[in-house]
Formats: C-alpha cells, sequence, structure tokens
C-alpha cells in the first residue's frame, strides 16, 4: 500500500486507518447488536458529509479559477494603464498621429519628508482624451529677448569689446568640433536645425512652479529650442563656446546684439543647471536662466549647459572676472562695516562698495549648499582639494599662508543696479565628503536670508527641485532619471542640515533680506 500524495487522499486514508480497527472490535464485541449498528451508522455518516464537502468546494474553487484566470490575463495584456511619475508633472503625452495629443491629467504628490534612500515610485492615472497642437520650438515673447549686445560671463575685456563688435578672439582648437548633416541651412554655417518640435522645456500643467517667473520660462525656451545661428569662440579658459541664437533680423550675419545669445559650455559643467534652479527655489534669484542643451552641431554630441548672455553685466576685469576688485582681507573688513544695510549710507572712509550687505550672505549660503569654492575660496585654503580642482593646477595652494591678499573672484554686478551681485560660474561639487566641506566659505558670516533658511527647514526642498528640475528634459535625461536625480538631492539635502546647524552653533540671526 503507498501512501497518497494529494491532501484529500491522504486526510481519508488516515481517517480509514483509525476506524477500521475500531470498526472491527465493535462488531465483534458483546454489545447488543442495535447498539452496534447505531454506532456505526453514526460514524458512517459523519464521514459521508466530510467527503460530500470537500469534494463540493474543490469543485467550486475549479470552476472560478477556469473562469477568471483567462479574463485577467486578457485584460492585463489590452488595457495597461500608463505610468507616470510622482513629481509633480507627467510623462510626455503621446502623439496620434492627426495633430492630436493624448494628455494626461496633472497630478501633484507631496513627497515623504523623512526618507532613508531614493526611491522610484510609480503611480496608474486614465488618461483624458484632449485635443492639443504640438509645441512649437520657438519660444513665445522672442522678440522681448532680443536687446543689446551681451557680453559672455567668462571672458576678458578685450573679449568683450571683440565681441561687441562681432570679432571673437580665437582661441586654440578644441576637441568640439562641427558636423554636417541634413537641414543644414543655405547660405550659413554648418549647422542642423531642431529635430524635435516638441520644447525640450516641458510643462504639463496650467502653469510653471512658482518659484519660475515669466521670463524665466521663456528665455529657458529660448535658450533650449532656438535654432542655433552661429557659433564663435570665446577667450576663456574655460573653452566656452558663444552659441548665436536666432532672432535676428533676416539675412544678417549671425552676432550678439540682433540676437540672443547663449555661453555653451562643457559637459563637465552640468551642475549650472542644478545651481539655477536651486537658486529660484531659494528666492535669491542672483544666477543667470541655464538649460542643458542636446549640440546637434558638436561630434560627440553629450548634453551641455547653455547659460543666458547677459548684456546688462558690468565689465569684468583679466585676471579676477570681477568688475569689482576685492582680496580676502578687505572682504572680511566689508562685512564688519555692514555696507548699506537698513538703508545707511556708508562713510567715505568706511570703504564700502556699491554692493548690499546681504548680497554677502546670500552668496556664501548658495557657495557652502553647491561648495563652489571659485569665488570666496580661490586658493582652495578650506578645503582638502584634488588633483583636479583648478587651485592645484594652477599652483594657488601654496599661497594660502598669506590668504588676507588672496583675490576674490567673479564677483559680478549690473550696471542698472550695482547694489546687486550676480552668481555666474556656478561650477558646483557633489562628491565632497561631509568631513571635506569649505566652512571657510561662511567666516565672516553672521546674518542669513530668512527664505533661504525656511525652505532648508521647510522640509519641501526635495519635492520643489524634483518639480523644478523635470521641466528641463534634455538635463533630466542625462542625469539618470529621477533615481540620479535623487541622489544629488540627497546631498543638497544633507549639507543643508549641516548649515542649520552651523547658524544654530554660531548664534547667526536669519533677517528677511528683501530690499
Amino acid at each position: 500500500m503507498t501512501c497518497p500524495d494529494k491532501p484529500g487522499q491522504l486526510i481519508n486514508w488516515f481517517i480509514c486507518s483509525l476506524c477500521l480497527p475500531r470498526v472491527r472490535k465493535l462488531w465483534s464485541s458483546r454489545r447488543p447488536r442495535t447498539r452496534r449498528n447505531l454506532l456505526l451508522g453514526t460514524a458512517c455518516a459523519i464521514y459521508l458529509g466530510f467527503l460530500v464537502s470537500q469534494v463540493g468546494r474543490a469543485s467550486l474553487q475549479h470552476g472560478q479559477a477556469a473562469e477568471k484566470g483567462p479574463h485577467r490575463s486578457r485584460h492585463a495584456t489590452e488595457a495597461p494603464f500608463p505610468e507616470i511619475p510622482l513629481d509633480g508633472t507627467l510623462a510626455p503625452p503621446e502623439s496620434q498621429g492627426n495633430g492630436t495629443t493624448l494628455q494626461p491629467n496633472v497630478v501633484y504628490i507631496t513627497l515623504r519628508s523623512k526618507r532613508s534612500k531614493p526611491a522610484n515610485i510609480r503611480g496608474t492615472v486614465k488618461p483624458k482624451r484632449r485635443k492639443k497642437h504640438a509645441v512649437a520650438s520657438a519660444a513665445p515673447g522672442l522678440e522681448a529677448l532680443v536687446g543689446p549686445s551681451p557680453q559672455p560671463q567668462e571672458a576678458d575685456a578685450g573679449a568683450l569689446r571683440d565681441a561687441q563688435g562681432g570679432n571673437l578672439a580665437k582661441i586654440g582648437e578644441r576637441p568640439w568640433r562641427l558636423v554636417r548633416g541634413p537641414g543644414v541651412r543655405a547660405g550659413g554655417p554648418d549647422f542642423l536645425q531642431p529635430k524635435a518640435r516638441e520644447s525640450n522645456i516641458r510643462i504639463y500643467s496650467e502653469s510653471a512652479p512658482s518659484w519660475l517667473s515669466k521670463d524665466d520660462i521663456r528665455r529657458m525656451r529660448l535658450l533650449a529650442d532656438s535654432t542655433v545661428a552661429g557659433l564663435r569662440p570665446v577667450s576663456s579658459k574655460s573653452g566656452a563656446r558663444l552659441l548665436v541664437l536666432e532672432g535676428g533680423a533676416p539675412g544678417a550675419v549671425p552676432r550678439c546684439g540682433p540676437s540672443p545669445c547663449g555661453l555653451l559650455k562643457q559637459p563637465l559643467d552640468m551642475s549650472e543647471v542644478f545651481a539655477f534652479h536651486l537658486d529660484r527655489i531659494l528666492g535669491l534669484n542672483r544666477t543667470l536662466p541655464s538649460v542643458s542643451r542636446k549640440a546637434e552641431f558638436i561630434q560627440d554630441g553629450r548634453p551641455c549647459p547653455v547659460i543666458l548672455w547677459d548684456a546688462s553685466l558690468s565689465p569684468a576685469s583679466n585676471d579676477t572676472h570681477s568688475s569689482v576688485k576685492l582680496t580676502w582681507g578687505t572682504y572680511q573688513q566689508l562685512l564688519k562695516q555692514k555696507c548699506w544695510q537698513n538703508g545707511r549710507v556708508p562713510k567715505p572712509e568706511s570703504g564700502c562698495t556699491e554692493i548690499h550687505h546681504h548680497e554677502w550672505s546670500k552668496m556664501a549660503l548658495f557657495d557652502f549648499l553647491l561648495q563652489i569654492y571659485n569665488r570666496l575660496d580661490t586658493n582652495c585654503c578650506g578645503f582638502r582639494p584634488r588633483k583636479e580642482d583648478a587651485c592645484v593646477q594652477n599652483g594657488l595652494r601654496p599661497k594660502c599662508d598669506d590668504q588676507g591678499s588672496a583675490a576674490l573672484a567673479h564677483i559680478i554686478q549690473r550696471k542698472h543696479d550695482p547694489r546687486h551681485l550676480v552668481f555666474i560660474d556656478n561650477k558646483g561639487f557633489f562628491d565632497r565628503s561631509e568631513d571635506n566641506l569649505n566652512f571657510k566659505l561662511l567666516e565672516g558670516i553672521k546674518e542669513f536670508p530668512a527664505s533661504a533658511v525656511s525652505v532648508l527647514k521647510s522640509q519641501h526642498l526635495r519635492q520643489k527641485l524634483l518639480q523644478s528640475l523635470f521641466l528641463d528634459k534634455v538635463y533630466w535625461e542625462s542625469q539618470g532619471g529621477r533615481q540620479g536625480i535623487e541622489k544629488l538631492i540627497d546631498v543638497i539635502e544633507q549639507r543643508a542640515k549641516i548649515l542649520i546647524t552651523y547658524i544654530n552653533a554660531h548664534g547667526a540671526k536669519v533677517l528677511p533680506m528683501n530690499e
């Protein structure tokens, strides 16, 4: 006799093995035959009822499985729900080929305030059919941006004059090379027309995030989508190139002035885009609009940051690229004088510049979060630099013994607004460990802007950065999507906690700075 393998057969075999010996014993005992028959019949009735209930339940389950199985699999393959990222915006609408698009509903999701590691959460929303025309590549209101000749943020004074005359100084050959292809404009340089009609600045809600103005969005679309009418080298150590964007008079020679321009930097400077969005979210509004763009006319085709070339910037000197020459010692004296604070006009002997005292607090906070050292700590005296850092390459590290005479760099104002600074060359570093942060950037700062500190404390910084950076399609994809962006935000959030601890430990004041 073999042991059964199914659960039902096992139960029957077990019961039979227990009952048969007892039935034989009852049958052969001396008890009256009527009582023996009654006990045997009762046992058989109970066992028969058990068997009937087991068989009925098994047949019912088998029938339901056979009925539901094909139905579920058929619907799973025929009608899947589209997935959307839960970062305040939706995936781009899918074109149907007849001029209409499948526009999803806009869903804003509030992320958890505390999280142990980046997560990639997705949800499902049924799309709502809506007719909508494709977004044009050129930004509306382009003519509003066509103004006087802009000046590059990193070029020297001679290059500025050459740029205004349309003849930029030539520099050595860079690894960037122009390529030819379909769509080359007749009679012009070998540049490709934009391939996609859809804007690389994607906004699927009724309005852009509140921290970005209409001018910011218009200029972002200008930098990301406009046709490139010319490419000129700029005399700069960074190897940046000047993009002359379409928008000037038809048939005119492509040059800055009639047409808006953007400064095209190296792919390694992509943190400039992150810096622009962080600046707007913190309410500082001191950086120039910046986007990421794939240059079709560059051989490798890697995404590069493009920064708006502002015409209102004051001319910069050759050595420090600053409109105001300051050393570290002079800068510390200015912090003690609190120039122009509370509307007080500084005395002539105070040595104050036209820059308002609060501007230094904003710059120090911004530079610490991104660990930008090339403004306040050009010699890398406040941290352990790497071999790749500019201060090591230029041999400036040994000059830390005389920090008072170290020159500040990239201190730029606007011609019509000398009280406020403009943050240029905002290349940040996300790979610097917490035990190697540059606290020298905060030296002498006794007040911090209340608007920026409130954002850092509100635990909404991650949500706002995700919503803002998602607008720049090329940058989002170049950083590995949401997973890569989350890693960058992790670094900024941790530095924000360290900065808040520093403010509390040093008794620094948090003041409204909206003068």
